[in-house]
Order: structure tokens, then C-alpha cells, then sequence
């Protein structure tokens, strides 16, 4: 029997007032009435249920009866929507095989109120007037459902629309592959999504050809996998010919070569643990505990369905601290996004593309319930708007956990099992590595919609504590999180050096009808791999029964070298382990690089701006103004460790530099976490960008009081698509310029990760992203209590400029909006900018700083404006004219690298300035009582007079939703 059950709101209707918005916004200029004038949400509930336990169900569990109200119907019996006057339009339901949260949660709750539930469907659903046929298909279509993980019902709902599917009929499939020719392999790897080029195939098929067989569907699938270059980074640990220079693999010549250099000449005192070899990399923290951090992306999910992409995003980037190691504790998460701004006109959307809008308010959506529900604080991130995000929008996600000093290392051993903890195994996710690795076009939606999953947070918690309560029984060998590939990724690399064999219909899964190599390459959410000693498996799955966790053995670690594979005792795949983790081909690829002739000189700036106005433009900017929108949504308070949060003043409404975490409570030993972005860089001097990018966030962990002599960072590099060599050239240039940096400013780099060929395509145009990279910093703070924040904090107190301003305005806010074009990309001075980050961090620690705000984007302006209405305390500046013959309005708006302003107490100006003696250091300014910010401009004048509340309305009131 399936109950069917509507929950009304007795008074908001929030989501019918989304739908009108998203709608409207969708039909700019049409007058079109709102299409819905109701909406509920739904409850399919199966199982031997009287009419007294489903109302038990309902009145128990599922209806706050202040706010909502519920009907209880059995399915199909009555018309849907009792409460309103309007016919039902449309119910939405999830495709079989997509992961509903709510349904699990709600068996389990049956569960426990003794309801014998056994599958629950969630639904929504509309009411209103009838629609023509152009609104029915923007509502249905672009509105309501989203077709890669959704399904729109016309009216109510029957038997027919919940049909699961049927049971999977076991059939071994062969591929004949050694007689193809190589047009034909090109054109399997298209058919069957395995993104592998024609060099690759054809190795595949010299291989096979060796072993006189032709290889099974799961052993391509497998191969297609581990040669990704979302899971082998093949482009960046490739062969790279720029213009002569042969590099034989690049991520290890640039960036692994800086870490390596900076390790051995740390010698005894290197305070790395573990770099570029696990899920995480690993630092030394106290005597007790080092820490882990790790940033991912997840781009094209996101693209495709927003929440579920940024949803699994956060969720698959906790599980990586989870399986370092031993494992380690999430104790903060990061977020970062590049949209395209989110008032882009829908008439100009070409198809497939999502709006920039309903991409947004999704991706955050799904970091928020993520990271909220595990109880893992959000402390940092950043948000970039350019227009060429518009087909490929950019999510960044981060965590950074605790692990035990003798938790750190990890070895599974021969003989061990090989135990699934976690969720159960259905669709979603199928081919999620591959198309990872591939570009976007118009049919992505409809190709690639099973890449796409939706999280459960709920089980990542409980997952989450049954692995740490077993570490530290030491239950288990070894840990890894089943990502990117899903059991086929986990199992193959935990047994690259010794082997496995794997009964795959042991696999618990969520549903009936997958067949073998589903199970084995799906990227189902929440689930890990453990390499547990027999004598300690009984115990492991007790912990885990206690915690509503499900530990299943799939089959043992051996030392064969080969991965075996079974289903219902036939062997339906057979891999060499050396074939696959070291047979990929090695391609040269071609780059090269011209500088761009735009970037050479600096565009002319108008001499009879406002410059009042300027600012004010430039606060309330996209890209510099306030994201309190997204910050709120978050809890960075969880866990009790927040020192520094992401917004500080008086109103907590400035933005902070970086955020400071205390992860052992009682301590005062904690870390600083912020990030460097610069993206309107890239296309003018990709070098620059990167070196900006590393001295960004240096400084925004500096600036709170991080130790730079123990700052570690970390590099995600997107990039276009890299076969063209101008795209590849570009990433050199950024790539060297992380090794220079990373050398000079003796800060290694200790995880990274690579997404490319992020680029849109449709009807013969092509949307490619400008090179974005970001970077990630990690830096430890000696004593919590002596951090400092970004707002003014006494009129009276003095305020200087540390660093050298600069005339320079390439890929500036201010050139962005006064839209020149072109100009010379700012770059650090290497060896001055290291010497001013520790005379920084000296000046803080011997108390002399009283704030201190990095100077960034819109320059130095912008910086002081901030602190300014942060701490509700005025400004005046008039020490700008003896720094030197630069434009007045560059000195204002051009963002300098290396840059600090700082308030400082009269009575410790003369302790300040010896720290920075030889450096440069100037007083520029003086807080002030009054509420006001001027500048005095070239004349002696005052060239710019803002009111305090006219700077802060302007920077809070753009990102409002």
C-alpha cells in the first residue's frame, strides 16, 4: 500500500514565492501573471501501514502543526491539493536512482516509531491556472525541475511515475577492441564516456592485444578512471614542450620541485608530515596533533545541477581529511565561487546554461546544509564574478582537519579485508571522473545528468564517527574515501602496490537493477574503504552498528598485483595493477606564450572623475562588495574554536582578512585560513596572477596574525582547455611562478588539485573561463590572543601604509569599472615582500598593531573604507602625496601586492616603525571621531569626502537575495 501524504504552510509559502521570482526572472519584460498560487511538499509512504500508524507517522513526525498542515490519502484516491481552489499543475519527483536524504531519514524515523515504512518518494507540488505552452515549458523545464536529477508530473501522481525499475539481469560484456581501427576507438571512448583520446585508446588496445583477450566492459571503465585527468592530473604530470623548454612533468618540475627543495633545506626542522601522497596534506600543529588541508573543485556538477554539485562538493572534500591518515577530525570548511553576475539577462543564456542566479543561490544552498549538518564550521572563502564563468561556474571547497601524531601514517597489508563503510551504492555518479575531465556543451544536461548526485550530510556524520571511534581502537590498516571513480578509484589505489579481489555483489545497494560495473565505478556520497585485519572485523562492525552505520567486507587485500573482480562467483574483470596506475602514454603537448599587447602600458585614466563616486562604485562592485548574503547561512561557530570570524567590527559586518580557528579547546595554539584569488589577472600576465595570487593570501593570514614561517599553501589551478597551446602556455607562466614564490617566500606547498578544459560550447560558440587559480593558505598561530582584526578600533590612533604603492592598474577592480581596457598586471618584489610578511607578523605579536586590513581588491581606498565603517570610526588621509609620482587615482584604486594598512596607538609608532626599519613604512592618516572618510587629493585639498553610513550602504546592499 503507498499512503500519500501533502504538508501545506498555513501561512508563508516560501517556495511558491521562489518559483514566481525564478519565473519572472526568466520573462524580463513580459507581463506574464505569477504561474503559481500554491505549492506543498509530499510524501510517497509504502509498507503494511494501517490508517492509525500512518497518522502516527504524521502527526509525530512529519507535521509541525503551528505551521503546516497535512492530508492523508492513498495514492491516486483523491484530488491532490485539498486547501486550495486551483488545479494541481505539476509535481516534481526525483528520477529513480537519485539520492532523497529525506526518504532515509524518514524509514529510519519510521523505524523507530515501530512504522513498518519500507521506501518513501519526497515530492512537490504546484498549483494555478492553466498555462500556454511557451510559460508551461519555462516553468517545467527551467523553473520547477531540473531535468538532470528531476522529473515533472503533470497533475497528481499515479502507480506508473514511481516505478523503480527492473532487477538487473546478469550478462558478462565483452568489448572488441583489438581489430578496431583508430577512428573506431575514438568513437567507443565517445559512446561509452570514457573522455580517453586516441594515443590512449590505443595503448589500451596494445595491451589487450598482448594479453591475447579483449577486455571486459569493467576493466575499460576501470582504465578510463585511473587515466582521468580528474583523477591523474595528466596534463600537469605530463610532458610539456614551451617553446623549447622540455619540462618531462610539470607539476613536478614547478610546484612539487619547490616543496622538495624546501624540505631538504629544512632538514631536521621540516614541519611538512605528508605532501602530495595522501587525500590531504599534512602539517605539524602541536605536540600532540598535526593538520590537514585539502581543497577541491567541482565544477561541472555544479553547472549541471547546482545544489547536488556544490552539495557533493563540500561533502567529498570532508571525506578527504576523513581518509588521511588514519583519519582526521573536519574541524573548519572553506568555500569559494566563481559565478557570472547574477543579473544576467536570460535572453542571452544560450541553451543549456543555467542562470548565473539560480546557479548561485543553489551552490551556496548546497554547501550550507552540508557543512551545517555535519556541524563543521564554514570560517572562509571568496566570491569572483566575471562574465565567462557564465557557462562553467567554479566551486571551490575546503577542509581542514585534526589527526592524532600516531594516526598519520597508513598501510594496508596483504590478507587484509576490504570493508565499504557508509551509504549504500546506486547511480548516482556513474562516469563522475570522466566527465570531470571533459568540457561542457549544450547536450551536458541530458549526457551526463548521472555524474550528478545529491548528498546526505546526515550520513557523512555518522560515518564520520564510526571512523574515528575505530581509529582510535585501531580497528583498521588503512583508510581512503570512495571519490571520483567510487569503489574502482578507492579499492584500485589502496591495493596499487599489492592487489585485491572484489566480490561486487556484496555491495549493499540503494535499489535493484545495477549491474556490475555500475556498482563498481558509481560515485555514490558518503562511503570510505578500510583495510581491516581480520581479528579486528567483528569489532569494526559492531562500532559501526552502534553509530547506524553499514560496514560491509567486499573482498580481500592480496599480493598478487592484479585486481580481481566477481560477480555472483564469475570473474567479470582482471587488471595488471602496473598496467594501470603506470601504462598511461606520456603526451607532449605544445605551449607557448605571448604576451598580450595590451598589457604592456597602462590605459589612460580620466583626469575629472569623481573620485567619491569611484568609490562608492567600486564598494558596491560585485566583486568587492559585502557577501554577508552567503556568510550568514553559514555556522562558523560549531565546534566552539572560532576565533576570528569571516565577518568582525562593531556591527560584525567588515570583512575579515582570514578566519582563526582554535581546534584544541583550552589551548591557545590555533591556525589562520585565507585564500588569494585574482582571476581578471589571468588573461594579461598569467605569472603575475599567480605571484598576486600566493602574496594575497599570505597576506590575509598574516594580517590576523599568522607566523609566516609556518604558513603552508595549497593550489587548485582551472584552466580552458589546455590542447591548445596558448592555454597550456599560460599555465607554465602561473606554474613557475608558484615555484618562485613558494622558494622565496619558504612556504611549501603541501596538496593541489587541477580542473581543465573548462569550457562551454554550443552551436559553434565557445565560453572559456579566464585562468583561475587559487590559492589556499594554512598558517599557524602561536597565541590565539594575540590576533588582531580589520576594523578601526580608536579615533586618535594613527594610521600607516606598509609596502609600496604602484601606478600599475591590469585586471583592476577600478579598470573594471571604468572599463578600460588592458594595463601592466602589479607584481610582487619577492625577496622586499617576504621581509615585510615577517616585520608584519613581528609588529602584531609585539602588540603594536591595533588593526590591520591587507590592501587588495579596489586598492588602497577600498581597504581604508572598509576599516572605516567596520569599526564606526572616521578617517582622514594626508600622507599620500610624498609617496612618490603616481597618479593620484592610481594611488587610490590600483591594487599594490605586499601592501598593509595599519592602525596604530600613538605611544607605539616608535616601536612600529623599528620593526619595519629599511622597509617601507608611512604615516598616511589619522583615525577620527568624526564619521566621515576624506583623502586630500594632489593640491593639498580634500580631493574625496564620504560619510561612513554612504561607504557601508553602498558595500551591503548589492548581493541581497
Amino acid at each position: 500500500m503507498i499512503w500519500e501524504i501533502e504538508i501545506r504552510p498555513k501561512d508563508s509559502d516560501l517556495e511558491k514565492c521562489r518559483v514566481n521570482k525564478d519565473f519572472h526572472l526568466l520573462t524580463p519584460g513580459a507581463k506574464a501573471k505569477d504561474p503559481i498560487t500554491s505549492a506543498s511538499k509530499g510524501l510517497l509512504v509504502s509498507g503494511e501501514i494501517s490508517i492509525e500508524q500512518i497518522q502516527k507517522l504524521v502527526t509525530e513526525l512529519l507535521v509541525d502543526s503551528v505551521v503546516e498542515s497535512g492530508t492523508i490519502n492513498k495514492l491516486g484516491n483523491l484530488p491532490a491539493g485539498e486547501g486550495t481552489n486551483d488545479p494541481c499543475i505539476a509535481t516534481v519527483l526525483l528520477k529513480p536512482g537519485v539520492m532523497d536524504p529525506t526518504a532515509l531519514s524518514i524509514i529510519q524515523a519510521g523505524q523507530d516509531l515501530k512504522v513498518p515504512v519500507v521506501s518513501v518518494r519526497s515530492f512537490r507540488r504546484y498549483f494555478g491556472a492553466p498555462l500556454a505552452p511557451n510559460e508551461k515549458e519555462i516553468l517545467f523545464r527551467r523553473v520547477l525541475a531540473n531535468d538532470a536529477i528531476e522529473m515533472v508530473v503533470e497533475g497528481p501522481i499515479n502507480q506508473k511515475h514511481i516505478a523503480e525499475g527492473a532487477p538487473y539481469a546478469f550478462k558478462k560484456i565483452v568489448v572488441p577492441i583489438r581489430d578496431l581501427k583508430p577512428e573506431e576507438l575514438e568513437k567507443l571512448s565517445k559512446q561509452m564516456s570514457l573522455s580517453l583520446n586516441r594515443e590512449e585508446m590505443l595503448t589500451i588496445q596494445e595491451h589487450y592485444r598482448k594479453v591475447a583477450k579483449d577486455p571486459n566492459d569493467i576493466e575499460l571503465e576501470t582504465i578510463a578512471q585511473t587515466w582521468s585527468e580528474h583523477c591523474s592530473h595528466k596534463t600537469l604530470k605530463g610532458r610539456v614542450d614551451f617553446e623549447g623548454k622540455i619540462y618531462q612533468n610539470l607539476l613536478k618540475e614547478t610546484i612539487f620541485e619547490a616543496t622538495r627543495f624546501l624540505r631538504e633545506k629544512a632538514g631536521k626542522d621540516d614541519w611538512c608530515v605528508s605532501v602530495f601522497e595522501d587525500n590531504a596534506g599534512v602539517i605539524k600543529f602541536d605536540e600532540n596533533f598535526h593538520l590537514c588541508f585539502k581543497v577541491e573543485t567541482h565544477n561541472r556538477p555544479s553547472a549541471i545541477e547546482p545544489y547536488g554539485g556544490a552539495n557533493t562538493g563540500i561533502g567529498g572534500v570532508v571525506r578527504d581529511p576523513m581518509g588521511t591518515g588514519l583519519g582526521a577530525k573536519p574541524v573548519c570548511n572553506t568555500d569559494i565561487f566563481c559565478f557570472a553576475p547574477p543579473d544576467t539577462l536570460a535572453s542571452t543564456l544560450p541553451e543549456g546554461i543555467l542562470h548565473p542566479l539560480k546557479i548561485m543561490t543553489g551552490v551556496v544552498s548546497g554547501v550550507r546544509d552540508y557543512g551545517n549538518r555535519m556541524g563543521i564550521p564554514t570560517i572562509n572563502g571568496a566570491v569572483c564574478f566575471h562574465d565567462r564563468y557564465l557557462g562553467n561556474p567554479l566551486v571551490f571547497c575546503g577542509t581542514a582537519g585534526l589527526i592524532p601524531v600516531d594516526k598519520a601514517v597508513k598501510k594496508p597489508l596483504a590478507g587484509d579485508f576490504v570493508v565499504a563503510v557508509g551509504g549504500r551504492t546506486g547511480r548516482d555518479g556513474i562516469h563522475g571522473a570522466t566527465f570531470s575531465s571533459a568540457e561542457l556543451n549544450s547536450d551536458s544536461e541530458k549526457v551526463s545528468g548521472g555524474a550528478v548526485q545529491i548528498g546526505n550530510a546526515i550520513e557523512e556524520k555518522k560515518v564520520l564517527d564510526a571512523i574515528l571511534k575505530a581509529r582510535d581502537l585501531g580497528l583498521y590498516s588503512s583508510i581512503t574515501d570512495c571519490g571520483a571513480g567510487g569503489f574502482s578509484s578507492a579499492v584500485g589505489e589502496m591495493g596499487e602496490h599489492l592487489g585485491a579481489s572484489i566480490q561486487l555483489d556484496q555491495a549493499p545497494l540503494k535499489y535493484a537493477g545495477l549491474s556490475y560495473t555500475e556498482i563498481w565505478i558509481s560515485e555514490s556520497q558518503e562511503r570510505m574503504i578500510l583495510s581491516v585485519p581480520k581479528e579486528n572485523l567483528a569489532k569494526l562492525k559492531e562500532v559501526c552498528k552502534w553509530e547506524g552505520v553499514e560496514a560491509v567486507e567486499l573482498g580481500v587485500f592480496e599480493n598478487t598485483g592484479r585486481l580481481k573482480l566477481f560477480y555472483q562467483g564469475t570473474e567479470v574483470g582482471d587488471i595488471e595493477l602496473d598496467f594501470l596506475h603506470n601504462g598511461r602514454p606520456k603526451q607532449v603537448r605544445k605551449a607557448a606564450w605571448k604576451i598580450p599587447p595590451e598589457s604592456v602600458s597602462n590605459p589612460s585614466v580620466p583626469i575629472d572623475q569623481n573620485l567619491g563616486e569611484t568609490l562608492l562604485k567600486l564598494l558596491s562592485s560585485l566583486n568587492i562588495c559585502s557577501k554577508e548574503w552567503i556568510i550568514r547561512q553559514y555556522d562558523h561557530e560549531v565546534q566552539g574554536g572560532s576565533v576570528i570570524k569571516p565577518l568582525v567590527g562593531i556591527l560584525e559586518e567588515g570583512p575579515s582578512d582570514a578566519s582563526v580557528v582554535m581546534p584544541v579547546l583550552g589551548s591557545t595554539k590555533g591556525f589562520a585560513v585565507g585564500c588569494g584569488i585574482l582571476p581578471d589577472y589571468g588573461d594579461l600576465d598569467p605569472y603575475a596572477m599567480a605571484a598576486c595570487a600566493i602574496d594575497e593570501a599570505v597576506r590575509n593570514v598574516v594580517a590576523v596574525g599568522a607566523d609566516p614561517s609556518r604558513i603552508a599553501i595549497l593550489d587548485n589551478f582551472c584552466w580552458g582547455n589546455t590542447d591548445r597551446p596558448e592555454v597550456l602556455g599560460s599555465l607554465v607562466m602561473a606554474a613557475e611562478a608558484c615555484k618562485e614564490f613558494a622558494i622565496t617566500y619558504e612556504m611549501p606547498f603541501i596538496s593541489g588539485k587541477d580542473s581543465l578544459k573548462n569550457e562551454f560550447h554550443a552551436k559553434g560558440k565557445s565560453i572559456v573561463i579566464p585562468p583561475t587559480l587559487l590559492i589556499s593558505a594554512i598558517g599557524i598561530v602561536q597565541d590565539v590572543r594575540q590576533c588582531v582584526t580589520m576594523d578601526m578600533k580608536k579615533a586618535g590612533n594613527k594610521l600607516f601604509l606598509v609596502g609600496r604603492l604602484t601606478e600599475n592598474i591590469g585586471g583592476s577592480q577600478y579598470a573594471k569599472a571604468l572599463q578600460l581596457i588592458g594595463g601592466i598586471v602589479p607584481r610582487p618584489e619577492a625577496k622586499e615582500a617576504i621581509a615585510i610578511h615577517k616585520a608584519m607578523h613581528g609588529a602584531i605579536t609585539a602588540a603594536t598593531v591595533r588593526s590591520c586590513h591587507d590592501v587588495s581588491e579596489g586598492g588602497l581606498a577600498v581597504t581604508i573604507a572598509e576599516m572605516a565603517f567596520a569599526g564606526g570610526i572616521g578617517a582622514d588621509i594626508h600622507g599620500l602625496n610624498t609617496l612618490g609620482n603616481i597618479p593620484f587615482a592610481a594611488m587610490l584604486f590600483a591594487e599594490p601586492p605586499t601592501c598593509y594598512v595599519v592602525e596604530v596607538e600613538p605611544q607605539k609608532i616608535e616601536q612600529f616603525q623599528a620593526i619595519f626599519k629599511g622597509l617601507p613604512v608611512n604615516e598616511i592618516g589619522t583615525a577620527c571621531v568624526e564619521k566621515r572618510l576624506r583623502f586630500v587629493g594632489p593640491t593639498g585639498e580634500w580631493a574625496l569626502w564620504t560619510s561612513l553610513e554612504d561607504l557601508r550602504k553602498a558595500w551591503l546592499s548589492t548581493l541581497k537575495f
